[in-house]
Parts: C-alpha cells; sequence; structure tokens
C-alpha cells in the first residue's frame, strides 16, 4: 500500500516524495484576484426559529454574532486546517439568511483576496463557523439544531479556473 502512496505522491501537490504531508509551495505563482462562496444551512423546529427571528433567544442577538464568528473565522483559517497559507483577505462577507421553508438559516460567506492561491478554505470555514456559532447561541432553545450541507458554492480565479458546481 506504501508503494502505490509513493506513485500517486507526484500528482498531488499536499505530498512530499515520501508521501508525507507538506504545504504547498506557491512562491512561483503570481498573486492574482481570487474568489470562493461557501454555503450552510442550520435547520431548526419552527419555535427556535420563530424565536431567533423575534429576538428572543437567551444568549442575544444570535444572527449578528453568528455572522461576526465567519468574519473572523475565515481569517484564522490558516491557523486551524494545518496546510492552508496564511493569506491577506481582501473581502470578507457572511450572510445569514431566514430560510422559513427548513425551518432555519442559509448562511452563505464570500471570501476575496489577491494573492498566489484562493481562499475556498476560508469560505468554507467561514460558513462552519458561522453555523456552529448560531447553534451555540441557540441551544439553550432546542439541542437537535442540524448543521447541513456545507458546500463550495463557487471559485474564480487561478490556475485551475473558475468553478461553478450544480446546486443540490
Amino acid at each position: 500500500m506504501q508503494d502505490n502512496t509513493l506513485s500517486n505522491s507526484a500528482n498531488l501537490s499536499h505530498l512530499d516524495n515520501q508521501g508525507q504531508a507538506q504545504m504547498v509551495d506557491v512562491s512561483d505563482k503570481a498573486p492574482t484576484i481570487r474568489q470562493a462562496v461557501a454555503a450552510a444551512k442550520v435547520r431548526m423546529s419552527p419555535e427556535t426559529f420563530a424565536a431567533i427571528q423575534a429576538g428572543n433567544a437567551p444568549k442575544g442577538d444570535v444572527l449578528a454574532t453568528a455572522k461576526l464568528a465567519g468574519i473572523m473565522a475565515a481569517k484564522q483559517t490558516a491557523v486551524l486546517i494545518p496546510l492552508c497559507h496564511p493569506l491577506p483577505l481582501q473581502k470578507i462577507t457572511v450572510e445569514v439568511t431566514p430560510a422559513p421553508q427548513l425551518p432555519g438559516y442559509e448562511i452563505r460567506a464570500t471570501v476575496k483576496t489577491k494573492a498566489e492561491t484562493g481562499v475556498e478554505m476560508e469560505a468554507l470555514t467561514a460558513v462552519s463557523i458561522a453555523a456552529l456559532t448560531l447553534y451555540d447561541m441557540a441551544k439553550a432553545l432546542e439541542k437537535s439544531i442540524q448543521i447541513e450541507s456545507i458546500r463550495l458554492v463557487s471559485k474564480t480565479g487561478g490556475k485551475s479556473g473558475d468553478y461553478y458546481p450544480p446546486e443540490p
């Protein structure tokens, strides 16, 4: 099995010649404008949704706190994900939108940079932490809240080009 890993490591940028994890060298790449959008859903009971919408959560402003946590998390991605590069982030937006049909909230993060590598992980980290923060802020109302469908919505820029997966 190790021989198979080693033979495939030439095609995997995060593995060195011995098959060990490494941070990719992007020093030869030109900085370009790159953007990534990620999304998540947070599903809850109609009662919990109504309480949050009315501003009646015991811990305070659930949505503003989740949004701020997502922004802060995007800036910490390189600390949280071992092989991510620290990047100069020029723009981070996190939107937490009511979705009565779930019931719950849809979270969307957009992260933009001018750098040698992309910001997909920053956008995914932002929505993940925003969703976890929403859970934390509302768990006194309901412990069975579900975080679902964390996904990359799009990415633009870079050597691999633009990416727009089909909507789930």
